[in-house]
C-alpha cells in the first residue's frame, strides 16, 4: 500500500477526526443560517459517517499543492424540550488545504491543530468551484462512494458547468451549475426520503409539468438511508413568486390574474399527488388529534414567545371549531401536499406559466410528520398568508391588494380543483392561524425585526370570532 493510501485510510478510519475538528465546529456551526440549533449550548458531536469525495490523504494537500473534500455527517448534541431535537444530524462538505488563498476567505472554518488534518485548513467546500464542479462529476457517474450513494435518472447529465453558490438559502444550500441545473444540499438531515425528492417523482410520473423533475440525486447509505441532495433543472430566467409580488406592489399594480394562475397550479399539482399516492380518510379521532396538534404548537409557541399569550384563548377557538367538526362526524380526505407552500416557492417562466418548487416542507418540523398525509388546505393557507406577507412588507400597508389576491388564488383553485376552499371556513380559519404561529416562532428566533408582520395576523385570525 502506498503512501497515500495509507494516510487515506488512517483519516477516514481515526477516531481523533471528530475531536479534533469539535473546537472548529463549535464556533462555526452556530453561525450558520441554516443550524437548527440556536440558543441552545451543543453538548457534544458524535460522528456517522465520513467519506473522502476528494481524498485529502494525499501529499499533495500536504504539501499546500492540492485539496481535498471531506463529506461528514455529524450528529449535534443539545439540550432539548418535547418540541425540539436533542441530536440533529447535519450534513458538512469540508474542504481540505494546507492554506486558504484570498477568494475563499469567507469560506473559512480553520485550522487544525491536532489529529489526521494537524496543520491543515478546513472551510466550506461548497464555496469552492473546483469541488463544487467534483460533485456535478459524481453525479455523471452515478454509484456507490464510501457511505454515498448517487442516483440519477433521465438523459446524461452536461459536463463542464461553471458552478455558483446562491446565497438566498436558509435552511439547505444551493449551487447553480450553469444555466442547466440547481442543486439543493441537505444540511439537517433526517431517516427515511426527503419529500423534495420523493414528491416531484411522483408528480412526474403522473405527468404533472408544475414541477422541475429531478434529474439525479445522491443519499447516505449508513447506518441508515439518508437523503442528502437533490439535482434538477434550473428554469433559467423564471423568477420568483415573491419578487414578483413586491414589485407589483411597489408599482401599485394588481396581481390578481398571477394568483388566480397560481391558484390552478396549486390545484394541479394537488390532484396529481392525489393520484400518485394514498389519500387516507380522516375520521373523528384523526381530527380530533389534528387539532390538539396545532393546540400544542400553540401553547409550545406562546412559551417561547411572550407576546403571543394574550391571544392564545382567541387562536384556540379556531382549532376548537374544527375538533367540533371531528366530533360531529365530519370527515376529509388526506393526501400528501407541499408543506411549505408560499410565493417564495414558486416560479413564473417567461411565458407566464407556473411551477412550485421546494417540497421538503416545513424544515424546522420532523421528517415523518412532513412525510404524513395533510388536509390540501394547508398547503392553501400557507399562500395565503404569503399574500398578506408580501403586502405588509410593502410601505403603506395595502389591505386591499392581499384581500384581492386571496380571493382570486381561492377562484383559481376552485377553477382546476371543483372545490372552493372558502366553502369550508373553519378548516381554512385553523389552518391560517396555525400557519401564523409557527410564522410568529420562525421570525421571533431568525428575524426578529419581521415579528409584526404574523402578529399583525395573530390580532386579526384571535379576533375572528368577536
Amino acid at each position: 500500500m502506498s503512501e497515500a493510501a495509507s494516510t487515506r485510510v488512517a483519516l477516514t478510519d481515526s477516531t481523533n477526526l471528530l475531536p479534533s475538528l469539535a473546537p472548529l465546529l463549535h464556533q462555526w456551526l452556530p453561525r450558520q443560517r441554516w443550524f437548527a440549533g440556536k440558543g441552545r449550548p451543543i453538548n457534544a458531536f458524535s460522528l456517522v459517517s465520513t467519506t473522502e469525495i476528494l481524498p485529502v490523504g494525499t501529499e499533495s494537500v500536504a504539501a499546500g499543492t492540492g485539496t481535498g473534500l471531506l463529506h461528514l455527517l455529524v450528529r449535534v448534541h443539545q439540550p432539548s424540550t418535547p418540541a425540539q431535537s436533542p441530536d440533529d444530524c447535519y450534513q458538512l462538505l469540508l474542504g481540505v488545504r494546507a492554506a486558504l488563498p484570498p477568494r475563499l476567505a469567507p469560506a473559512l472554518i480553520g485550522q487544525v491543530t491536532e489529529g489526521p488534518l494537524a496543520g491543515r485548513t478546513v472551510y466550506e467546500g461548497l464555496h469552492d468551484p473546483r469541488l463544487a464542479e467534483l460533485l456535478l462529476e459524481r453525479f455523471r457517474t452515478p454509484g456507490t462512494l464510501g457511505a454515498l450513494h448517487f442516483d440519477r435518472s433521465g438523459p446524461a447529465i452536461a459536463a463542464g458547468l461553471t458552478p455558483r453558490l446562491l446565497d438566498t438559502e436558509q435552511s439547505n444550500t444551493s449551487l447553480v451549475y450553469g444555466d442547466a441545473y440547481i442543486l439543493k444540499i441537505f444540511r439537517r438531515v433526517f431517516p427515511g426520503t426527503n419529500p423534495d425528492l420523493e414528491l416531484p417523482l411522483a408528480l412526474v410520473q403522473e405527468g404533472c409539468g408544475r414541477v422541475p423533475a429531478p434529474v439525479a440525486w445522491f443519499e447516505a447509505t449508513t447506518p441508515r438511508p439518508l437523503t442528502l441532495g437533490v439535482l434538477q433543472p434550473f428554469l433559467s430566467g423564471a423568477e420568483d413568486g415573491w419578487q414578483l409580488a413586491l414589485r407589483a406592489l411597489a408599482g401599485s399594480r394588481d396581481f390578481t390574474d398571477e394568483a388566480h394562475a397560481l391558484g390552478r397550479a396549486t390545484a394541479e399539482v394537488h390532484t396529481a399527488l392525489a393520484a400518485a399516492l394514498p389519500t387516507p380518510a380522516l375520521h373523528r379521532a384523526q381530527t380530533e388529534r389534528l387539532a390538539a396538534s396545532m393546540v400544542r404548537r400553540l401553547e409550545a409557541a406562546a412559551q417561547a414567545v411572550p407576546e403571543l399569550v394574550p391571544y392564545v384563548p382567541g387562536l384556540r377557538t379556531a382549532f376548537d371549531a374544527v375538533a367540533a367538526l371531528g366530533h360531529r362526524g365530519r370527515d376529509w380526505a388526506a393526501q400528501r401536499v407541499h408543506g411549505d407552500l408560499h410565493l417564495g416557492q414558486t416560479l413564473r417562466a417567461a411565458d407566464g406559466f407556473w411551477s412550485l418548487i421546494d417540497f421538503e416542507g416545513e424544515p424546522a418540523r420532523p421528517l415523518r410528520e412532513r412525510r404524513r398525509p395533510q388536509l390540501p388546505v394547508r398547503d392553501i393557507a400557507g399562500m395565503l398568508r404569503s399574500f398578506d406577507y408580501a403586502a405588509r412588507s410593502h410601505r403603506p400597508w395595502n389591505a386591499g391588494w392581499a384581500a384581492r389576491c386571496r380571493t382570486a388564488y381561492c377562484e383559481g383553485y376552485a377553477r382546476a380543483a371543483g372545490f372552493d376552499p372558502r366553502s369550508e371556513p373553519e378548516l381554512l380559519r385553523a389552518h391560517e392561524t396555525d400557519k401564523a404561529v409557527y410564522e410568529v416562532l420562525y421570525e421571533a428566533r431568525h428575524r426578529p425585526d419581521w415579528l409584526p408582520v404574523p402578529m399583525a395576523a395573530i390580532h386579526r385570525l384571535a379576533a375572528a370570532d368577536d
